[in-house]
């Protein structure tokens, strides 16, 4: 190692350690630990992924997870038989008829909606489950499926401990509002407006 190698390790080095001072003060100070209300939001793809990935770190600590789908009734979907692997560890429950524009029957949306909804709350209520992913509920409330207010205040009153994921496009102000993390997801580039069509293990 030449002597500017050297330095140039050495400025490294110190400063990673300072780096590393000041990560692990920032970590110290986190105490609190709680049950998370989680939105993942926006036009961006990724919502639901991102949300069974955190299913998934969950189920790989031994832990049982409830997911409601409130939209994607008619799809099948690779998720959905992958989760089944784990057996009654996964509680899994698809409700939807599928998109607003498939059905073109609003009472029949806000029937699957409410039907959904309190599927969730036994779900949210069950001390066994330490997740639960409330796929598309954004969509429900966005066209006004649910009572916003009632749906909110249940949320906030979740019992102690217990995670919820909410996915979906649009996520209402008093949601976001509500939540502990809000993830908005973006749209650089996409593949639809290219005209590829959704493909399997892709988009379901």
């Amino acid at each position: 190692m030449t002597d500017i190698e050297a330095r140039d390790e050495e400025r490294h080095r110190a400063k990673m350690a300072k780096r590393k001072a000041v990560q692990d003060a920032e970590v110290a100070g986190k105490t609190i630990e709680k049950g998370l209300l989680i939105v993942n939001t926006g036009p961006g793809k990724g919502k639901t992924t991102a949300a069974f990935g955190l299913a998934l770190r969950m189920l790989g600590y031994g832990k049982r997870v409830g997911v409601v789908q409130f939209i994607k009734g008619k799809w099948h979907t690779g998720e959905k038989d992958a989760f089944a692997a784990f057996g009654d560890r996964v509680v899994w429950h698809t409700m939807g008829e599928g998109f607003t524009w498939e059905t073109q029957d609003l009472k029949r949306d806000i029937a699957a909606a409410e039907a959904a909804w309190v599927k969730a709350l036994e779900l949210m209520a069950d001390p066994s489950i330490s997740l639960v992913v409330l796929d598309e509920l954004n969509i429900a409330l966005r066209y006004d499926y649910l009572d916003l207010d009632k749906v909110v205040t249940a949320l906030k009153g979740r019992r102690e401990g217990l995670h919820v994921v909410i996915t979906g496009r649009n996520a209402k102000p008093a949601l976001v509002e509500a939540a502990d993390l809000v993830t908005e997801m973006g749209v650089t580039k996409h593949h639809f407006s290219a005209g590829v069509k959704a493909q399997q293990g892709i988009e379901f």
